[in-house]
């Protein structure tokens, strides 16, 4: 009996020290932000891309910066409270990426390729007023022909 005590008393002190010690590991999204942040689907000229929403300006300003890279087919979508001309630059980040910019009908104004974070503090300017913005890995728009006036449903 003392022995069964002894062994339950340890096991019990065993499982506090490790509910202190043990914090578990947030699971992370599809992109590697924390789970609050919305992920949409969106088509761009035929081909399905994951997307992290960028609708509020802190958002928006802290983008892809900081992280280490995306995925194929993951981007982030940039949503703008109007039309505008809206610039993008490379600070803080860490890898290069093609940069769409897309009219309030779904048609994209302007492509900008293989950005790199060697840039910085060049800023990059669509030739048109844009609602939207996509940032997705270097080298999407080449492989997958993305063009000015291509289709984007959002």
């Amino acid at each position: 009996m003392k022995k069964t005590l002894v062994t339950a008393l340890l096991l019990a002190a065993c499982a506090f020290i490790i509910s202190l010690v043990y914090k578990p590991l947030p699971i992370p999204s599809l992109i590697g932000q924390d789970q609050e942040r919305e992920i949409r689907s969106i088509d761009i000229s035929g081909r399905i891309v994951q997307v992290e929403i960028a609708d509020t300006p802190a958002e928006r300003e802290k983008g892809l910066s900081g992280r280490e890279g995306l995925a194929p087919g993951e981007g982030m979508l940039f949503v703008f409270p109007e039309d505008g001309v809206y610039s993008f630059w490379m600070k803080d980040m860490r890898f290069a990426i093609d940069i769409l910019w897309i009219s309030r009908e779904g048609v994209i104004v302007d492509v900008r390729e293989n950005v790199s974070p060697e840039s910085y503090p060049a800023a990059f300017t669509p030739r048109g007023e844009a609602r939207y913005a996509v940032e997705l890995p270097a080298g999407y728009a080449e492989e997958y022909s993305v063009r000015p006036g291509d289709a984007v449903r959002l």
